[in-house]
């Protein structure tokens, strides 16, 4: 008798108890539930988490993402759902492919977001290995995010709810990663929906409060990591303005960022000051008015193509695009460079655009996610 291949929730032609899903566990509500859900629905769970940092140091921690805690607390929804759960070492590997350029890139002047990284080095590259080596068919995350299938294959697109929405930090999946990958929260309308979900299942972690702070950095202090991973990198120098003239001195440019108004310490000069460059090379920090933050064409770089036509196929796209996972997206002209390079001309200009950002792509029509790249100076 034929076996029947009836895609199954997951879109895969297996049926569900012979799917082996491997997913990521964090630790916090989302990842837990997601477990919980594929368990409950018959599928061959098997739970990964991955100890990024140094634990025992972390377990004092909260609101992070990858702390000692957060590790026992997967454990435990694990213990409870009735699935293996298996912790990986690898803390060399973040280190390396993570927390050293972002120490790099604080030291250089530039904004990175290492929770780009994190994803794109470490859980969409080593954890997929993993998942594959454990035969599974397919990794789920917690991340809200959706993927849809379309007429060239699967789609990123974004979330359903536009205040969980995660895709600024998704831009580098690749196609092939997200071939394997499955967000079954991306649907969900809102966080209320997950957090039933984990009260229904009496997932011990329920209640846990939203990660707030990247996962090595404690309270958002990032000065005071940079200092301990580069000893001297704090060092003063001087405050000036467009024009060169000093205005004061500072106590190391790694403790500013482009846009910051409050603590330059060099108030009564009549109009706000803004700081508008940090040149790392010269130890200065330059500042200006807020009309010297507009930025109107952004140069952009390592760019991960999600369309259907090749990127360099067309000398112009018309899109939106974000340059601050805080910011909506807004109309702009791509112009292609390379099928990794591109300058990206803002239809209205923005304040405050970085180096060390990305600048991800949308569909000006509908909610498709077309990759994005990493803003840097130019040449």
């Amino acid at each position: 008798m034929p076996r029947d291949l009836t895609l199954n929730s997951l879109g895969l032609p297996k049926p569900v108890s012979e799917t082996r899903v491997v997913v990521a566990m964090s630790g916090g509500v989302d990842s837990s539930v997601v477990a919980a859900v594929l368990k409950d629905q018959g599928y061959d769970v098997v739970g990964v988490t991955l100890q990024l940092y140094d634990h025992g140091a972390a377990l004092a921690k909260k609101g992070a993402c990858c702390a000692g805690r957060d590790i026992h607390d997967a454990r435990r929804v694990a213990e409870a759902m009735g699935f293996p759960h298996y912790v990986l070492d690898y803390e060399d590997t973040f280190r390396e492919a993570v927390i050293e350029e972002f120490a790099d890139a604080y030291l250089a002047g530039a904004t990175p977001v290492p929770c780009i990284r994190c994803n794109e080095r470490v859980k969409f590259k080593d954890l997929m290995a993993t998942a594959r080596d454990l035969e599974a068919d397919c990794m789920a995350t917690g991340h809200y995010i959706q993927r849809k299938m379309g007429a060239a294959g699967a789609e990123l697109h974004r979330a359903a709810d536009p205040a969980r929405d995660q895709s600024y930090f998704l831009f580098s999946t690749t196609p092939a990663q997200l071939d394997f990958l499955r967000f079954p929260l991306g649907h969900l309308a809102s966080k209320a929906e997950t957090r039933a979900l984990a009260a229904k299942y009496g997932l011990p972690v329920a209640d846990k409060p939203d990660s707030q702070d990247i996962c090595f950095v404690p309270q958002g202090n990032y000065a005071a990591v940079i200092e301990k991973l580069r000893p001297g990198a704090a060092e003063p120098g001087e405050i000036v303005d467009l024009e060169g003239r000093v205005l004061g001195t500072h106590r190391g440019v790694i403790h500013y960022t482009i846009g910051q108004r409050k603590g330059l310490g060099i108030g009564g000069l009549g109009d706000p000051l803004y700081v508008v460059k940090l040149d790392a090379d010269a130890r200065r920090v330059v500042v200006g008015p807020k009309s010297a933050l507009s930025t109107r064409v952004i140069p952009v770089r390592e760019i991960n193509w999600l369309g259907d036509a090749p990127f360099d196929s067309r000398a112009e796209w018309h899109l939106d695009v974000r340059v601050r996972s805080t910011r909506p997206p807004r109309p702009a002209v791509i112009r292609p460079l390379s099928a990794t390079e591109a300058e990206v001309e803002l239809i209205e200009p923005e304040d405050g655009v970085s180096a060390g950002q990305a600048c991800v792509f949308h569909d000006p029509e509908g909610s498709r996610v077309f990759g994005g790249g990493w803003i840097w100076r130019g040449r």
